[in-house]
């Protein structure tokens, strides 16, 4: 989980968001000169520095294809691709032979893995997109191999079971199911460090409020997991979907400041959301006032940027399309 900077008082958290949509504007006129000669992936562990013959090994265990696929790395710089093992108790068992490295059915101590490697799955942020887009069910589905694939590795540094459980977590609050929240709630609580509940856990019982529940108590709720007590990417997804509730009450302004305050005050929840919640806050800003147009626009531009690869950016190019 990501910490967040905290770059202001609470108090003057409106003050800030007056001027986001303005900053937002200035912000993608700044990308957009720069003009990056590509486009940067999403950000993953560092890769340590590694002696001359891990490094050797570690290309030799890495067979060629898109992507660098996710590995363990041991304490001597060695890495293995996650799916060429197995975890059984506490240490890694290798599947088969690994030339000149392991034999089938070696094993490696748990506490002997540094960290987790790789590029990110793809699944994960499009699974997230159709969580954020009114898909619940579609994007909890394309996560289920995610979790499957990674689990081995939940406990390690730089996992990626852990992003993909919490937006599951997210999704079975949105869909109502409370056991699943509670029975994933407590697997990510096992499979981390902090005592305790783990903060998402929290979140999703927010969402299970039907909507049969008054108004004013579900916004109780998220506004509770809003707070500088709570981590980021907490705070992100709760007034991401506070954002959705004040709007769906006709209350614009306030839902705007809401879904601005996703990239401007929580900007470390995550690309994806940051995206989408631009984009919701663009529709906003051309409703209530042609004449920030621009505005809008500039927050698309963004939206278009941070939900590159995801069912989240088709809507974002229509979306720029039909306000320009």
């Amino acid at each position: 989980m990501n910490p967040r900077v905290i770059i202001h008082p609470l108090h003057a958290r409106r003050t800030l968001l007056a001027g986001a949509a303005g900053l937002a504007l200035a912000i993608a006129q700044t990308q957009a000169q720069a003009a990056p000669a590509a486009p940067a992936k999403p950000a993953t562990p560092a890769k340590p520095a590694t002696p001359a013959k891990p490094a050797a090994a570690t290309a030799a265990l890495i067979q060629p294809g898109s992507g660098v696929p996710v590995q363990i790395v041991l304490q001597n710089g060695v890495a293995l691709p996650l799916s060429a093992v197995t975890l059984k108790g506490d240490k890694f068992e290798v599947k088969a032979d690994i030339a000149g490295y392991f034999e089938a059915g070696a094993t490696i101590a748990f506490d002997k893995v540094d960290h987790v490697f790789g590029d990110k799955p793809a699944a994960i942020n499009q699974g997230i997109a159709l969580i954020l887009t009114g898909k619940p069910v579609e994007g909890r589905k394309l996560l289920i191999p995610v979790l499957e694939e990674n689990k081995d590795s939940a406990k390690l540094p730089g996992n990626f079971w852990l992003e993909a459980a919490r937006a599951s977590l997210v999704a079975n609050g949105l869909e109502g199911a409370a056991p699943q929240c509670n029975s994933l709630g407590k697997e990510i609580a096992d499979a981390t460090p902090a005592a305790g509940p783990d903060p998402f856990l929290a979140l999703s019982k927010a969402l299970l409020l039907h909507a049969t529940v008054k108004v004013a108590d579900r916004e109780a709720a998220l506004r509770a997991q809003t707070t500088d007590a709570q981590p980021a990417d907490v705070c992100a997804y709760a007034s991401y979907f506070l954002g959705g509730l004040l709007r769906s009450d006709n209350r614009n302004e306030e839902a705007l400041d809401a879904y601005l305050a996703v990239s401007c005050l929580f900007p470390s929840g995550g690309m994806v959301i940051n995206g989408v919640a631009q984009m919701k806050a663009a529709e906003i800003l051309t409703s209530l006032d042609s004449k920030r147009r621009p505005e809008a626009v500039a927050l698309v531009q963004c939206a278009v940027r941070n939900t590159k690869d995801t069912p989240a950016r088709e809507l974002a190019d229509k979306l720029l399309e039909s306000i320009k």
